[in-house]
């Protein structure tokens, strides 16, 4: 991964295109203000929402966390689109399809897009990953401690692989900082390393982000072969001529697939700094965004009878104890559950007295909009702890559990995800301004590497399509199904994967240092981001 290692770009005399445009006077001014318009909004909107609750501060240390907290999370996002701007426009760029200049503002725009029509899936299987104490602790110090570290980590490393023009995957960069601070946690708690992280969860992600890869080389190259066999046009198959655009439907088809990357990128990547943004915001403001206030009017009552058809699920599975747990005990309980995950004989009973618990709670208020402030926190917390509880109970399948009584409790868990899982519009906003501004800056590293150092002949109009086929459709499948692939990963395997299929050679010392950054990734972040949470534990 040395600098001075790098291989040499292919020949492409002639035929490189103009990577030197920018964004011209009147483009830096409108970024600019865009910037600055971003940072104005996200502060009136974090204002508005805390007067519309009553929150008065007392002290500002808080909200100056708050809003350094944000700025390092939309930091995060602006790097992760420049850093993986190369996934939908090196083909486009390298085919002459669309100018560098207009390609990456084009990306932007998509990128933008796709945040915003996002499900929010994502955002909260990231933070599934974090140890349960902490999110339930995530106002206190140690938990500004690992919203910075986790988030920093994942900064340096990506800002590291875009300085050597090496793409490596943003996605897997922050599950490795998240297991850092996890593992890190526990040791600082007297516990194994081990007992900090959610293993199934992050095994859960770590598939996904080991075959993805594997998934863009194979599938590149089946499809390139049989565009070979099915589409026979020469001109589909020959490299760009001197600057000139492709055929007209050959630039159509280059153009709708770095379209739906651009789309499918902002989906997936933008959702991991909402996850994290939400958590920082119910640690500093949890008034305004620890609980959904905007649920519909029938919501109390639909919440009340799956509560009491969850209770009946839990308790004629495991009669309740001789003596009856306190809420207390029961969450406690519950707690050791999630982090442990063993299945004890109480566990039943303390998770039916912490549901029948939080029903009381809410049934009492009348609705979670007249929760007060005091008690916001406590019921958020609660409601986490259920869902997180019958979350695991889903996958342990434990046999007390019918399936009549499995389907209660996963209703029941779908209203209580309704009541705390939930991303404001202005955050999305904010993180799509984020992505779509870092997309269209810092492009030219990885985009050359894309472009000319994975294959050892210049890239065709065919293998730039396969590519990025192949990147779009797995990148939506993974959002579907609520989990962070690597873009990078993806299209870069992609990219080779049509060279092979081609014949045409790889530049193996790309390759190395790809795989060397894929291998490297994990420990890395693991390590900083461990590193700076203890540093970060003793400083705040």
């Amino acid at each position: 991964m040395n600098a001075t290692l790098a291989p040499r770009p292919i020949d492409t005399a002639g035929t490189r295109p103009d990577l030197e445009k920018g964004l011209g006077a009147a483009g830096r001014i409108g970024f600019g203000a865009a910037i600055v318009a971003a940072l104005v909004y996200v502060a009136f909107s974090v204002y508005s929402d805390a007067a519309a609750v009553g929150v008065e501060p007392t002290t500002y240390l808080p909200f100056i966390l708050l809003f350094i907290a944000l700025l390092i999370a939309l930091g995060f996002e602006f790097v992760n689109g420049f850093h993986d701007t190369a996934n939908a426009v090196a083909t486009v760029i390298y085919t002459n399809a669309m100018p560098a200049n207009v390609a990456v503002v084009w990306s932007g725009f998509f990128n933008f897009l796709g945040v915003l029509v996002s499900t929010g899936a994502v955002a909260f299987g990231i933070v599934s990953l974090l140890p349960v104490e902490l999110i339930l602790q995530v106002g206190s110090s140690a938990g500004f401690a690992m919203v910075f570290a986790l988030l920093l980590a994942a900064i340096l490393w990506n800002l590291a692989t875009w300085w050597l023009g090496i793409p490596s995957s943003s996605s897997h960069t922050l599950i490795g900082s998240i297991i850092g601070v996890g593992v890190a946690n526990a040791l600082m708690h007297g516990k194994s390393g081990t007992a900090g992280v959610d293993w199934g969860k992050a095994a859960e992600i770590g598939q996904a982000l080991l075959f993805s890869p594997l998934i863009g080389f194979g599938l590149a190259a089946l499809l390139f072969a049989a565009m070979k066999v099915l589409v026979r046009k020469k001109e589909l198959y020959e490299e760009p001529k001197d600057g000139l655009p492709p055929p007209w439907w050959i630039r159509a088809l280059l153009i709708f697939t770095c379209t739906g990357v651009s789309f499918a990128h902002g989906s997936n990547d933008g959702q991991k700094g909402m996850g994290l943004i939400m958590l920082i915001l119910i640690g500093t403001v949890p008034t305004a965004y620890a609980l959904n206030r905007a649920v519909p009017e029938r919501y109390t009552a639909e919440f009340h009878a799956g509560s009491l058809a969850a209770g009946a699920a839990l308790d004629e599975a495991s009669p309740p104890p001789g003596v009856p747990l306190d809420p207390v005990q029961a969450r406690s309980r519950v707690t050791a559950y999630i982090a442990d995950k063993t299945l004890a004989p109480a566990t039943l009973p303390a998770l039916s007295v912490l549901v029948h618990d939080v029903d009381r709670q809410v049934t009492d208020y009348g609705s979670l909009a007249k929760v007060p402030a005091a008690a916001v926190s406590n019921i958020r917390n609660d409601m986490y702890l259920a869902s997180e509880a019958i979350k695991l109970l889903g996958k342990q399948k434990p046999a007390a559990l019918s399936g009549q009584a499995q389907e209660s409790l996963a209703t029941y868990k779908a209203s209580l995800d309704a009541g705390t899982r939930f991303i404001p519009t202005w955050v999305k906003v904010a993180v799509a301004i984020a992505l779509g501004l870092g997309t269209m800056v810092g492009w030219k590293r990885i985009v050359v590497t894309v472009g000319e150092k994975i294959g050892k002949t210049h890239l065709t109009y065919a293998q730039g399509a396969a590519a990025e086929l192949v990147a779009m459709g797995t990148i939506f499948g993974a959002d579907h199904l609520g989990l962070p692939v690597s873009t990078t990963h993806v299209l870069s395997s992609g990219v080779a994967g049509t060279m092979a299929a081609n014949r045409s050679g790889l530049q193996m010392s790309t390759v190395r240092n790809l795989l060397m950054a894929w291998v490297l990734t994990l420990p890395v972040s693991i390590v900083m981001a461990g590193g700076l949470y203890m540093l970060f534990s003793q400083v705040l």
